[in-house]
């Protein structure tokens, strides 16, 4: 006798299970979600919580300043919404959201990790001590260098967790940090299904039970993961936005723990975690020093590039990298004046290119210079940490802005020398003046060689 009933799709649990999803926007027929519904498959909330005061059930906004009254047409009456997160849909008063409730999703325990490298001491005693704070449910700060081979000793944790049958993310603040992870994580994970999560993703296949996403969004998730790993845990806005670090909280298991990953972590964070559970790495996998940032005045590089002209210093050094083929990363303090400066540059070699945090074809114009397909890229802090370019050389225009902390110097630093095979290069802060967060980050770079070559 053939089956007239309704069977839960596969498809549905999968995707929903660990999400907290505006209903309107269910990828899924309007049927299926509410007879899923019906059968509490769903705990349906409101999407603004109104009392004791303001907050969104998706993002945990509480800021008054940032939900707005509007005239609903759909309930004819005035409703509330949240501006916090306003770029993932609308969630309102009277908009519903999601949990799934539902059959979990079939978790597999067969996960292989197709890694043929090997740690050297500093790595495998890391390795050993995040493996053992995963065991024990407690979390850990890891805190290396840039190019200390970050990622891979993440690998053995990662492992280990899904063959417990564990669903594990990783979170960055950086789409470009996700983007560079996904294709190296599938290399060496090819039994596991993985999802990238970023602002323009596309909807993926398959319950991912290793999820790659930027911090923005676990907004979408709720009591979903095992394992929590925030990889550049110091990055904007992650430190500056306490719904994104409020989020990594709502988003773990009550008992997960959460593995912290960061080149330049905060007094905070090392004041939190030095004594407790620690993992230091003070020097790269090839075991070269890092390279240290030379400061080269350029006064009035601003006034200069406003009147159609390139500083003779900073022109200098980009007809150097040209001529001998060196892919280069000049990072400038603001999208006004990457504008201004990009068709100067041009006139030098047409083929460079400008990229910053709204540029829809930011990921490609990466993986041109990756492919050797343009000659250098300008940008700004963007790309100052989570991207690996083989012998790129750095310049930072503007070295004094503000927006230029010395953890972010250190960073985009840190770009340069990551080959075994390019592990020199040249690092250069064009200056208006030399301040105290270039002199830290040169401090902390010199100091991280003298502890790596004293071990």
């Amino acid at each position: 006798m053939k089956y007239k009933g309704w069977l839960l799709p596969p498809a549905l649990r999968d995707f929903h299970e660990g999400r907290i999803w505006l209903k309107e926007h269910a990828p899924f027929s309007k049927e299926d979600i509410e007879k899923s519904i019906n059968r509490k498959y769903f705990h349906v909330i409101e999407g603004i919580q109104k009392e004791p005061h303001l907050k969104c059930n998706r993002c945990h906004n509480e800021n008054p300043q940032q939900f707005t009254m509007f005239d609903c047409s759909k309930c004819q009456q005035q409703c509330v919404y949240c501006r916090h997160c306003l770029n993932m849909g609308r969630v309102s008063s009277c908009t519903q959201l999601m949990i799934w409730t539902g059959p979990n999703a079939i978790r597999t325990r067969k996960h292989s990790l197709k890694w043929a490298g090997q740690f050297t001491v500093l790595q495998q005693r890391a390795a050993n001590e995040m493996l053992e704070s995963i065991k024990a449910k407690r979390s850990h700060l890891l805190h290396a260098v840039c190019g200390a081979g970050k990622t891979e000793l993440l690998f053995p944790t990662v492992r280990y967790a899904l063959e417990q049958g564990l669903r594990v993310c990783i979170a960055t603040p950086r789409t470009d940090v996700v983007l560079e992870l996904y294709p190296r994580f599938q290399t060496v994970f090819p039994q596991t299904i993985i999802h990238a999560l970023y602002g323009g993703s596309s909807k993926q296949e398959g319950y991912g039970q290793l999820v790659l996403a930027t911090t923005h969004q676990l907004y979408r998730f709720e009591r979903a993961f095992d394992v929590m790993i925030v990889d550049e845990a110091d990055a904007f806005p992650y430190t500056f936005d306490e719904t994104l670090q409020s989020a990594v909280q709502k988003v773990k298991t009550e008992i997960a723990p959460i593995l912290l990953v960061t080149a330049t972590p905060s007094h905070k964070l090392l004041t939190q975690y030095q004594n407790e559970s620690y993992s230091f790495i003070p020097k790269r996998y090839h075991n070269r020093p890092l390279p240290v940032p030379r400061f080269h005045s350029l006064w009035s590089y601003e006034k200069s590039l406003k009147r159609g002209k390139i500083p003779r210093k900073l022109k200098q050094w980009t007809e150097e990298r040209l001529a001998r083929k060196e892919p280069f990363l000049l990072f400038i303090p603001k999208v006004e004046l990457m504008k201004i400066a990009t068709p100067l540059f041009r006139l030098l070699d047409g083929s460079i290119m400008a990229v910053h945090a709204e540029d829809p074809e930011r990921k490609e114009k990466v993986l041109k210079l990756r492919r050797e397909e343009v000659p250098g890229l300008l940008t700004t802090t963007i790309l100052e940490r989570g991207i690996t370019i083989k012998n790129v050389q750095v310049a930072v225009v503007g070295a004094e802005s503000t927006i230029f902390t010395s953890s972010a110097l250190i960073q985009i630093a840190g770009r340069v020398g990551r080959n075994a095979d390019f592990a020199d290069g040249d690092v250069v802060f064009f200056h208006h003046g030399i301040t105290t967060e270039m002199d830290d980050a040169r401090t902390k770079i010199l100091y991280y060689n003298k502890k790596g070559f004293s071990q």
